[in-house]
């Protein structure tokens, strides 16, 4: 086809208007626009950018940069409208991230594609990545970038399903009561998957009962006659089956290690960097390989293939897929860096924590096999919102250190000192109340052969050490490049 067709644009110029209840400043670009940005720095030329009044800044301060990036045009309030006319074509609207949650809604009203939708505690993310890997191999699928799971994620993922999608999987979190009900509305799934139930926004909650509840609400958007996905070794299981049973789902479906599971995860052997695993789905046995070590991995994947064969893929082609799964960067990627002697192995699972994930995280490393005299180190930092039992939480993780042979742990924050003091003193490395405090300790320390994890809640800001521990690798292969 031509260049220059409807078909080229994600949205056509003129068909923006309606949904956005825009008014129109300027001379729109021909034909439409390719994408959907809400940050100029990662716009690329053509897209639609949206300026959301967020917490930290206001999209309007960025329109100019938008443009000089070759923006098609922009979304703006009627407030900046007149000083932001001269800049290039805009729709104009009363309110900006209102405007971005029609545009969402009108993506999925206009798609026929078959909708997953993915919440829970823990593992949402990867889950979410899985799926869209198996269901890519069955036709054209559009997913959720990143995390983007709140307010304005969903609505801006919506946005850029394209109207041709056949597969559509969507990720939902939240922080608070009644936050899913309305995401999950807008999304109007035909599958819902909750992966797992933890103590995790605390702070919010009375307990973990209402937790459950509050992920329970992406039910709420089920379409009529769709598929419940439980995971069936939750305490909370019966809780979560009542709120699918009230809902407009047609089917429940479970899975974990429990005999009644739909999806049940016999056995798992991990490697370096892979599991192999033994699991009964729907009656049919299979055996397959997983391109992520962890047993929490082995786990939501089962949840993937329940899906998979609530849409129609077949299972064992389904199952072939997942041996080509990658970890996230902050979600269990590895890396072999260098070091005097050979290399160690840093695995970054800096981008969230809470108590479920962290003795995930730990089972992991304890279970992979070390190299040499390598040692098992574990980097942590605060696990935050866990409420008025967060000191002994953190506390509480000092036996999973035990179990799981840790031979170092390094600690950042004020409530990892709790941790870190119930240790026995020949697991302390050190304690620091910043992440950055520990990177020229942590630095010293690491050796070859050693297996380094690194964790924390996302504010916690444990990034830094893994950012440090990268560029000290770079830094060290340049070093040894340019030796004569």
């Amino acid at each position: 086809m031509s260049p220059g067709t409807e078909s080229d644009f994600l949205w056509t110029s003129l068909g923006l208007i309606d949904p956005l209840a825009a008014r129109v400043c300027g001379r729109l670009r021909r034909g439409g626009v390719t994408g959907i940005s809400i940050d100029t720095r990662t716009l690329r030329e053509g897209e639609l950018f949206f300026a959301i009044n967020g917490a930290n800044s206001d999209g309007h301060d960025y329109v100019g940069a938008a443009f000089e990036k070759g923006a098609a045009a922009a979304v703006v309030d009627e407030a900046h409208a007149d000083a932001l006319r001269p800049l290039g074509p805009l729709y104009v609207v009363t309110d900006v991230l209102a405007a971005l949650e029609r545009l969402g809604l009108a993506a999925r009203v206009r798609s026929a594609a078959r909708i997953a939708a993915v919440t829970g505690s823990v593992g949402k993310t990867s889950t979410k990545e899985a799926l869209r890997l198996v269901l890519t191999q069955a036709g054209t699928s559009h997913a959720s970038v990143a995390s983007y799971n709140n307010h304005w994620g969903v609505p801006l993922s919506l946005a850029r399903m394209p109207k041709l999608t056949k597969f559509g999987i969507f990720e939902i979190g939240m922080n608070h009561k009644n936050e899913i009900t309305p995401l999950a509305e807008m999304v109007r799934p035909h599958i819902a998957i909750i992966t797992t139930i933890a103590p995790v926004h605390l702070e919010f909650f009375e307990n973990i009962d209402a937790i459950a509840d509050a992920k329970a609400e992406i039910f709420s958007g089920l379409e009529p006659g769709g598929v419940a996905i439980l995971n069936r070794d939750l305490p909370q299981y019966e809780r979560l089956l009542a709120h699918a049973k009230m809902s407009s789902a047609g089917h429940v479906a479970s899975f974990g290690e429990h005999e009644k599971a739909d999806a049940r995860l016999i056995s798992v052997k991990i490697g370096t960097d892979h599991s192999v695993v033994e699991a009964e789905i729907c009656g049919q046995s299979l055996t397959y390989r997983l391109g992520v070590p962890g047993r929490h991995f082995a786990m939501n994947a089962l949840a993937v293939l329940l899906a998979a064969k609530a849409f129609g893929v077949d299972l064992e082609v389904a199952a072939g897929t997942l041996a080509f799964s990658t970890p996230q960067p902050g979600r269990g990627e590895r890396l072999l860096l260098p070091a005097e002697g050979g290399p160690y192995t840093l695995i970054d699972e800096s981008y969230n924590a809470n108590p479920a994930s962290m003795r995930a995280a730990l089972a992991l490393v304890g279970a992979l096999p070390l190299q040499d005299k390598g040692r098992r180190i574990a980097i942590l930092g605060d696990m935050l919102e866990l409420g008025r039992d967060d000191a002994a939480l953190h506390a509480e993780l000092a036996r999973d250190v035990a179990a799981n042979h840790i031979d170092l742990v390094f600690a950042a924050g004020p409530l990892t000192k709790h941790l870190f003091e119930a240790l026995p003193g020949q697991l302390q490395g050190a304690w620091r109340d910043r992440a950055a405090d520990l990177v020229p300790i942590v630095g010293a320390v690491v050796q070859s052969g050693d297996m380094v994890i690194v964790k924390g809640s996302n504010a916690s800001r444990m990034s830094a050490i893994v950012d440090a521990l990268k560029q000290r690798a770079a830094a060290e292969s340049l070093s040894e490049a340019v030796k004569c």
